[in-house]
């Protein structure tokens, strides 16, 4: 079973503690250990806004402030790298190419940004488009997608289940209303669609549901379901005939 697992910065390093990188790390290897194949992608989270905030109020461009937060997202990669091992490719892959023939060796492969423009969460979607993967997981600070911002709205509605072309719909919704907190963006979930990969987006700060999502699909969060499948996810059962 092959699985990326987009995690956010704000997850995995709300500050900078080894204790919550380990963590997620332990998770990734036991997967690895059960017979997954796993690329992982790592965002920049507070820390990466912190500096582009600086760096704005200095006269930096909108690509060097890209490129500075594709800089923190490789930081808060090799962070992760550092916690698997050598279970893990030594150096954040930069490539679809690197990342696709490391899962292929069987080895760990962890990405940041890519390229001006693009964020972290359209990066783990053609990463999981890239591989042909079986699963995509976003690892959010949220329990999944909402019809509205649950922040500023106290009856948005949390989806259990979505097809793929609601999710662009839902997303484009939320990234129209300025300031609002989607949990992937928009270009994501139209490669999401565009490429038909099952996806769950999930409340991720405590590594175990990653690990029950993968496993088992037993998660709070939400389901996107690609047009032309039943509802019930079908590569668990392959999972378990490839033990």
């Amino acid at each position: 079973m092959k699985v990326v697992v987009s995690i956010g910065g704000s997850v995995l390093v709300p500050e900078p503690s080894g204790a919550r990188v380990a963590e997620h790390a332990d998770v990734i290897e036991e997967l690895v250990a059960d017979g997954c194949r796993v690329g992982a992608v790592v965002g920049g989270g507070g820390v990466a806004r912190e500096y582009i905030s600086a760096a704005r109020d200095l006269g930096a461009n909108e690509i060097e402030l890209d490129q500075l937060g594709i800089d923190v997202t490789r930081l808060n990669a090799r962070l992760l790298i550092a916690a698997l091992g050598e279970d893990a490719v030594t150096a954040p892959a930069t490539t679809y190419d690197e990342a696709g023939e490391a899962l292929r060796r069987s080895d760990i492969s962890v990405m940041g940004g890519v390229a001006p423009a693009q964020t972290t969460d359209a990066v783990g979607a053609a990463l999981a488009e890239y591989v042909d993967a079986d699963l995509l997981v976003y690892a959010t600070s949220v329990p999944g997608v909402y019809s509205d911002d649950p922040n500023e709205t106290d009856d948005a509605t949390k989806y259990d289940r979505l097809a793929a072309n609601d999710l662009v719909d839902v997303i484009a919704g939320l990234e129209m209303n300025a300031g609002a907190s989607a949990p992937v963006d928009l270009l994501a979930a139209k490669i999401i669609e565009r490429s038909g990969m099952r996806t769950i987006v999930l409340d991720g700060t405590d590594p175990d549901r990653i690990a029950r999502a993968v496993r088992y699909g037993d998660h709070d969060g939400t389901d996107v379901i690609p047009d032309g499948v039943g509802e019930e996810p079908t590569y668990w059962a392959s999972h378990e005939d490839d033990q």
